[in-house]
């Protein structure tokens, strides 16, 4: 079964993360377990966040939104109850090399800092406390359901939830309420909009039956 662990880190970026985890490896080896419990939900919301990039453009990639979407939704589970998502042991328990984990670690703390000034913490009342965190985590799953919706020969029916899901990882990434909010209202604009086909959908079924009658 997963590890249960507690998110310490609703307060800092995701480059204060980073850097204190790099403070925190004083061996020569770590394991994945190790730096997942370190790093916390930063982690994984980081891999929603690479997961949603393949649908930022309008075109239709056959398969990838399942696989995608179904990965996205038990990261963001286990960002909602809190527990690590499943991976084998082996692959958890591995030892890594510090001597070349960290220059990269430090390398991705530096270029993530750039983005504090663009993207940085404000609208607090979206990002702070695990309320909130796991009701984010929840629309994150919401996102990653809408994203595996069978629609891919429909315009942006994969854009729009994958620009939702990168927002509100992002937003929760760098505690910004405002860009979490704007990740909100993709989802709602994205749940009309597919409210809206499936009702063209079934008017035209009905206009199609009156016809063959």
């Amino acid at each position: 079964m997963p590890e249960a662990f507690e998110f310490n880190d609703s307060s800092t970026t995701l480059s204060e993360t980073l850097r204190a985890l790099i403070g925190r490896i004083d061996g020569k080896t770590v394991s994945l377990r190790e730096m997942m419990a370190q790093v916390g939900e930063h982690g994984l919301l980081l891999m929603c966040a690479l997961a949603s990039l393949p649908f930022l453009i309008p075109v239709s990639i056959p398969g990838v939104s399942t696989v995608f979407g179904f990965a996205i939704i038990l990261i963001s589970l286990s960002i909602t109850f809190n527990r690590l998502p499943w991976l084998p042991k082996r692959i958890l328990d591995r030892r890594l090399d510090t001597t070349k984990l960290v220059p990269a670690l430090e390398k991705g703390a530096s270029l993530v800092s750039r983005l504090d000034a663009y993207i940085k913490p404000r609208m607090a009342s979206f990002v702070a406390g695990r309320v909130m965190n796991r009701l984010n985590g929840l629309a994150i799953a919401f996102g990653g359901v809408l994203l595996m919706f069978p629609l891919g020969f429909v315009p942006l029916s994969n854009t729009l939830p994958g620009i939702a899901i990168l927002l509100l990882a992002t937003g929760m990434i760098q505690r910004d309420g405002l860009i979490v909010a704007a990740g909100y209202a993709f989802l709602v604009f994205t749940a009309i909009y597919f409210v809206a086909l499936g009702f063209l959908a079934f008017s035209a079924g009905q206009g199609l039956a009156e016809i063959l009658r």
